[in-house]
């Protein structure tokens, strides 16, 4: 099958131009390709804003199937502040090491259970019930519930083939509605309650915000934490000289998964709506025109990176993007990484090699680009360490 390789289709108008066009369901983008650009948009909240019509920013726009606001992603400062204040604390419990070891603990427990040279599809094998587990412990919520989110697939959003379904979407958000509903009538020491009972700026949480942070919980990490985990192992079984060398030098492993949030880049890019007339790389920007901040092509800029295109498991100055920028970076940042992490060491202790049989590449097209995201199935054979 084709290598594991994830191609840059941007370097090209990126190096000549610095920006693209694409258009978005009748709503157009100016996408921007620079590192230096992406970041300088990304803390301009004042010209950028993120405040727009709820699902307006997202790339594709997401306005014909949700009015709820996701928080804080969908707000700007102060208010931004103050909501990511009450929830941060949360978010931050993957560095407790009581966390790390339950996520250490279903990790080795999927790798066990598929290790024994078989072929397995690794989306839907590993990486879906991987994102899924995972995921109970940043919500606190039960092991079972797991079951529950793996039977929606790898996006909450969207089914394989079509950019948006408004059908899932609703599933989700009965989903929210009825886990908030209980939450106030039991409340328990889950995310749920945490929220129904939270305040920020002095006051109640209402439902609506409530559920707007859920929503994005749900939909942030999800694909994107199934393509980061799909890609590392695709990675190691064209490149077992990286597994091995984490076998020999784990303290690199910290270093390898900056890299691959860098070369993978899950999520391609996030929108803003602009606020007034302006202009990036020369190019006159509308107010309520819409610009992508394309974290894929900043994490391959030539003018930053050298050799961009190489995965470097030891890659010493990596400033990449691919948890956004500035005051909107990802909220799950800290639970991702902590799931790439100890995969990287589960792995290099426990895996022999990772063999690659087949696969369905997922590729991702907007206007002239079609770039590789990842997989939509990708059968391989998992060899353990003896």
């Amino acid at each position: 099958m084709k290598d594991s390789e994830i191609p840059d289709p941007f370097a090209q108008v990126r190096a000549s131009k610095g920006y693209a066009e694409i258009d978005d369901q009748g709503d157009p983008v100016t996408m921007l390709l620079r590192l230096k650009d992406v970041r300088k948009t990304a803390h301009n909240y004042q010209t950028f804003t993120s405040e727009a019509v709820p699902g307006r920013i997202v790339v594709p726009s997401e306005v014909s199937i949700r009015s709820t606001r996701q928080i804080p992603f969908e707000v700007d400062p102060p208010m931004h502040g103050a909501y990511r204040a009450m929830i941060e604390p949360w978010f931050k419990r993957p560095l407790q090491e009581k966390y790390q070891e339950q996520l250490r603990a279903i990790i080795a427990d999927l790798l066990k259970v598929l290790a024994h040279g078989e072929k397995l599809d690794l989306v839907y094998d590993f990486a879906l019930p991987l994102q899924s587990r995972a995921l109970t412990l940043l919500l606190n919520s039960p092991m079972e519930e797991a079951e529950t989110w793996i039977s929606w697939g790898t996006h909450v959003f969207r089914s394989e083939g079509e950019a948006l379904d408004g059908s899932k979407a609703d599933v989700l958000y009965d989903y929210i509605d009825a886990k908030l509903d209980q939450a106030v009538s039991h409340p328990g020491d889950d995310l749920f309650s945490l929220l129904m009972q939270g305040e920020v700026e002095g006051r109640k949480l209402s439902k609506e915000e409530a559920k707007g942070v859920m929503v994005l919980t749900f939909a942030g990490g999800r694909d994107t934490v199934i393509n980061a985990v799909t890609n590392a192992m695709a990675h190691f079984a064209s490149h077992p000289e990286d597994l091995e060398r984490l076998r020999r030098e784990p303290e690199l492993i910290n270093t390898a998964v900056e890299e691959m949030i860098r070369y993978f880049s899950p999520l391609t890019h996030m929108g803003r709506v602009v606020t007034e007339d302006t202009q990036v790389c020369e190019h006159a920007l509308k107010a309520d025109s819409r610009v992508s901040l394309c974290w894929a092509s900043a994490n391959r800029d030539e003018a930053v990176f050298e050799e961009p295109n190489q995965l470097k498991i030891d890659r010493k100055v990596n400033p990449h993007v691919g948890f956004g920028f500035s005051h909107h970076n990802c909220l799950g940042a800290t639970h991702a990484r902590q799931v790439m992490r100890l995969l990287l060491k589960e792995m290099a202790a426990s895996i022999s090699s990772v063999e690659l049989i087949e696969g369905r590449e997922n590729w991702e097209v907007w206007g002239d680009f079609r770039r590789k995201v990842g997989y939509h199935q990708l059968q391989v054979k998992l060899q353990p360490r003896h």
